[in-house]
C-alpha cells in the first residue's frame, strides 16, 4: 500500500508543470516575445497576438509557438529565424520569412537541432528562406500541412531545400505543399522516415534520398519538378501511390537503390525524358505502377536486371523499354507480366493474359541506340525488312527484354481533376521555357 502511494505522489509531481500550463497572450512590442519565451513554463502555449515579430528565436524548453495565422516572425536575414533546441516543442500557424544566407549553418525558417526530439512544426506558411525546415538529427520530429516557399536568387543547384532531414530517424514530413527552392525534400544519411501526402512544384527534385534506409514515399505529387524521385544509394524503400505529372526529365530515379517496393505510382510524361531510370539497383519490385506518355518507359542499365518488374501498364511511350544487352530478361513474375500499348496479341481464352509472348526492342533498336546516325535509315526498306524478318524468325532477336504473359488489360491509376490544369500548366512551360541551371543534374 504504502508502495503504490509513493507511486502516485510521484506521478502527480511529475505532472504538476503541465498541470499548471495555460495559454499566454503575447502582445506586439520590442522583446515581448523574447521575453514570452523565457517566462513561459513547460507546457504553455503563447498565442501572439496578429503582426509582425521580430527575430531571431530561440525554443529550449516544452511550449507552444501559435500565431493562429495572423502573426508573423522575421528573422532580419540573419541565421535561421526559429531554432528549436528542446524536447516536445510545437511551432504552429505562423508566417515565418527572413532566414540568413549560410549554406554551412543551414540557415532556415526553422531549424531543428538534435536535441529537439518529438518536435511539431505545423500550418505555418514558410516564406522565402534559404531552406524551409532543417530537421538535424532531431529524432520523431513532425513536420505537417505547411505551406514552404523557396527562394529564385540563385542557380536552382545553389539553392536550399523545403525540408532537409539529416540522420533523423523517425521524422515524419506530411501533407506540406513545397515549391521552388532547390529539392522539396532532401534526406540524407536518415532512417525509419515517411514522406506523405506532400504537394511538390517547380524544383529540382521533388524528393531526393541519399543514404537512406527503410523509409517510405507515399501518396506525393510532383508536378512539373526536373525530376520527381531520385533513389540514391538506399535501401529499403516503400514508394506507393504517387504521381509525377510533367516532370521534365524522370518521374523515378533508381540509382544504387536496392530492395524497394515500388508500387502503384503513376508516372505520365509530355515532357519526360524517362520514365523511370534504373542505374545499378538490384531486387527491387516494381509493380502496378503506369508508366504513360514518355519518351522512354523505363531505361536500365549497369547491371540492372536482377528487379521483379510485374502487372505495370506502358502506354504511348515513343520506347517502352530500353536496354542494351546480350542475355533475355524476363519481366513477368509468378505467372503475370505487364500491360504493353504496342502489343497487338488477343486474349482469345479470357485469362486476362495476352496469347503471345512480347519484347518491348528489336536488333533495329540496338542498332539505333548504339549508332544514332542510323536514324537517318528509319523509312528504308532495309529497316523495314529486319524488322519483318525478326518477327518472322524470332531465333534472331537479339538480347533484351522478354514479357512471357504480358497482360491483356492495364492498371488505371486516377488523377484528381482538381490537378489536371497544374500538370497542363506544367507542360507547356516545360516546352516554352529554358531551365535556369545548364543542367540541373550537374552533381548526379
Amino acid at each position: 500500500m504504502l508502495h503504490r502511494f509513493a507511486l502516485a505522489a510521484l506521478l502527480c509531481i511529475l505532472a504538476a508543470p503541465l498541470a499548471w500550463a495555460a495559454e499566454v497572450p503575447v502582445r506586439m512590442g520590442d522583446g515581448a516575445l523574447e521575453d514570452a519565451i523565457a517566462g513561459a513554463a513547460p507546457g504553455d502555449v503563447l498565442i501572439l497576438s496578429p503582426g509582425r515579430y521580430h527575430g531571431p528565436v530561440t525554443l529550449s524548453h516544452p511550449i507552444t509557438l501559435d500565431g493562429r495565422g495572423e502573426a508573423v516572425i522575421d528573422g532580419g536575414g540573419t541565421g535561421s529565424v526559429i531554432t528549436v533546441t528542446g524536447e516536445d516543442i510545437t511551432v504552429r500557424g505562423l508566417e515565418i520569412t527572413g532566414s540568413g544566407n549560410d549554406h554551412q549553418e543551414i540557415d532556415s525558417g526553422v531549424q531543428l537541432t538534435k536535441t529537439a526530439r518529438r518536435a511539431v512544426v505545423e500550418d505555418n506558411r514558410i516564406l522565402g528562406n534559404l531552406y524551409g525546415v532543417d530537421i538535424h538529427g532531431a529524432n520523431d520530429s513532425i513536420v505537417r500541412g505547411n505551406t514552404i516557399v523557396g527562394r529564385t536568387d540563385h542557380r536552382m543547384n545553389d539553392r536550399g531545400n523545403g525540408v532537409y532531414v539529416w540522420n533523423a530517424p523517425g521524422a515524419q514530413v506530411i501533407g506540406n505543399d513545397i515549391r521552388l527552392g532547390r529539392d522539396g525534400i532532401f534526406t540524407n544519411v536518415s532512417r525509419r522516415n515517411v514522406f506523405a501526402k506532400n504537394i511538390f512544384r517547380d524544383l529540382r527534385f521533388a524528393v531526393h534520398f541519399m543514404h537512406t534506409g527503410d523509409s517510405e514515399i507515399r501518396g506525393n505529387i510532383s508536378i512539373g519538378n526536373t525530376l520527381g524521385y531520385a533513389i540514391m544509394f538506399s535501401d529499403r524503400a516503400v514508394i506507393r501511390d504517387n504521381l509525377s505529372l510533367g516532370d521534365r526529365t524522370h518521374g523515378l530515379m533508381l540509382n544504387y537503390a536496392n530492395s524497394a517496393d515500388i508500387t502503384g505510382n503513376l508516372i505520365r510524361g509530355g515532357t519526360h525524358e524517362k520514365c523511370t531510370f534504373i542505374y545499378n539497383a538490384h531486387k527491387n519490385l516494381i509493380a502496378g505502377n503506369r508508366f504513360e506518355g514518355c519518351e522512354i518507359g523505363i531505361h536500365f542499365t549497369a547491371g540492372s536486371e536482377r528487379n521483379g518488374i510485374t502487372g505495370n501498364a506502358f502506354i504511348g511511350n515513343r520506347t517502352q523499354v530500353k536496354y542494351v544487352g546480350t542475355r533475355d530478361v524476363e519481366w513477368s513474375l509468378g505467372g503475370r507480366g505487364n500491360f504493353w500499348s504496342d502489343h497487338p496479341a488477343f486474349d482469345l481464352d479470357g485469362d486476362g493474359l495476352a496469347d503471345s509472348a512480347f519484347r518491348p526492342n528489336d536488333l533495329m533498336d540496338h542498332i539505333l541506340w548504339s549508332q544514332p546516325s542510323a536514324k537517318l535509315l528509319m523509312g528504308s526498306p532495309a529497316v523495314q525488312l529486319v524488322r519483318w524478318s525478326q518477327a518472322a524468325f524470332p531465333a534472331t532477336l537479339p538480347g533484351g527484354v522478354v514479357d512471357s504473359a504480358p497482360l491483356a488489360r492495364p492498371v488505371e491509376i486516377p488523377v484528381p481533376p482538381g490537378l489536371l490544369a497544374d500538370e497542363a500548366e506544367a507542360i507547356a512551360a516545360a516546352k516554352t521555357r529554358k531551365l535556369n541551371d545548364a543542367d540541373p543534374l550537374e552533381s548526379h
